[in-house]
């Protein structure tokens, strides 16, 4: 008897990263196993790893899968102008493409620098810049929360710390959305995230001030210029767009689901309840790539060759049906979600933790300025970014009774 062909690669594009992402991952977990063969951009072949175990395993050996891209068989196929370049770096020498000591030492650096960042000042810092962003809607009774809000908030918290000027804050969060959707402005928002971060690191060997990269270049570890500049774009690129969804997605929640109502009438335990529901459910990094095989080995089942690139489903595995029985319960205080990553290349703590500073205050500001703020459209109506990378809002039109701006008039 014939067999039946196996099921087709399944290319990781498409409306259904927006529409129902769950759902699709379901069925491809129920088609290919927990290590699903996908097609990236140009028909790129790549392995999406979707079992919870099996992401724990491959993020937990970086030996076998090793974070440096120059082992991926496919660059031969890779053309100069591939959209999917920023988020998958060749001969990158970011902390991202770093492994063994050299990345231990980077990470520390990093993880030094950020943590020096003081949190009442860093609450403070985002509490005065969410009431600008307020003050120049509230009087309006209307506004999009993510063109007007959660896009802004976190890249002007994040120059200031890192030591940028105020105003050169809205090109940067234009050049890191264009960068991160991974289209046909990809490689452009690159190039300025670069320019500007070149610019940065001159500024402050010239005049060095109480901010990020200061302390960066004030390490004794002995990196160099463009070292230092790879890992601050990704630092600027990790902390800004994953922070605004994180505000995007779990303002929708509270807006959409009447478990968290109470949020919206003066409740605030149940702020961070949303925002942990939001790391399972609907995670703003919903795809990471990725790993890449240092030999022949498996994989759930799967014959991984040496080279092979695997993305990281973090989505997926959040939902693994083997950890998440009961997928409708609340997940409450359980952090055992891979939102932030897994293994030596997760996420550092300090920068977890300004993230959750800003996103929590930029959520409790929305709720204490706005009264009976309420969605403008059908729940159904919110579209997300075209990305199976990011996900979050394209818009989340509210309206609200109109009140005075606390600086007395619109920012």
């Amino acid at each position: 008897m014939t067999p039946a062909p196996a099921p087709a690669p399944v290319p990781l594009s498409g409306p259904r990263f927006q529409t129902d992402p769950t759902a699709l991952y379901r069925e491809m977990r129920r088609e290919h196993g927990s290590v699903a063969p996908v097609l990236l951009d140009g028909d790129i072949p790549a392995w999406l790893v979707l079992g919870y175990r099996e992401l724990h395993q491959v993020t937990g050996d970086p030996v076998l899968f090793s974070r440096d891209s120059e082992l991926w068989n496919q660059w031969p196929n890779i053309p100069a102008d591939w959209p999917l370049l920023p988020m998958i770096g060749h001969k990158q020498p970011s902390i991202l493409y770093t492994v063994g000591e050299r990345h231990r030492e980077r990470a520390a650096m990093i993880s030094d620098a950020l943590e020096a960042v003081d949190p009442f000042e860093l609450r403070s810092l985002t509490e005065k810049f969410a009431d600008e962003l307020i003050d120049a809607v509230c009087a309006k009774g209307e506004t999009d929360l993510i063109a007007d809000y959660a896009t802004l908030l976190p890249v002007r918290v994040l120059a200031l710390l890192y030591g940028f000027a105020e105003e050169q804050g809205p090109d940067l969060v234009t050049a890191l959305n264009d960068m991160i959707d991974g289209r046909d402005r990809a490689i452009a928002g690159q190039t300025h995230l670069a320019t500007s971060m070149v610019q940065l690191l001159a500024d402050r060997k010239a005049e060095p001030a109480n901010d990020v990269v200061s302390r960066m270049l004030a390490d004794s570890s002995g990196f160099t210029d463009e070292e230092i500049t790879q890992d601050l774009m990704v630092m600027m690129a990790a902390g800004h767009q994953p922070t605004a969804d994180w505000i995007g997605n779990s303002l929708r929640l509270m807006l959409t689901d009447e478990r968290f109502a109470a949020s919206l009438f003066g409740g605030r335990n149940s702020v961070a309840e949303a925002m942990n529901e939001v790391l399972w459910e609907d995670t703003p990094s919903q795809n990471i790539a990725g790993r890449w095989a240092s030999r022949d080995t498996q994989l759930g089942g799967r014959r991984v060759r040496a080279g092979d690139l695997l993305v990281l489903g973090l989505q997926g595995a959040n939902n693994d049906p083997q950890v998440r029985i009961d997928g409708a319960a609340l997940t409450g205080g359980n952090n055992a979600h891979f939102s932030f990553g897994h293994g030596e290349h997760r996420c550092p703590f300090p920068a977890q933790e300004i993230a959750e500073v800003i996103a929590r205050t930029g959520i409790e500001v929305v709720l204490d300025r706005l009264p009976d703020i309420d969605l403008a459209l059908p729940a159904g109506s919110l579209a997300r970014r075209p990305s199976p990378w990011l996900r979050g809002l394209t818009e989340l039109p509210v309206k609200f009774t109109p009140t005075p701006a606390l600086g007395g008039s619109p920012a």
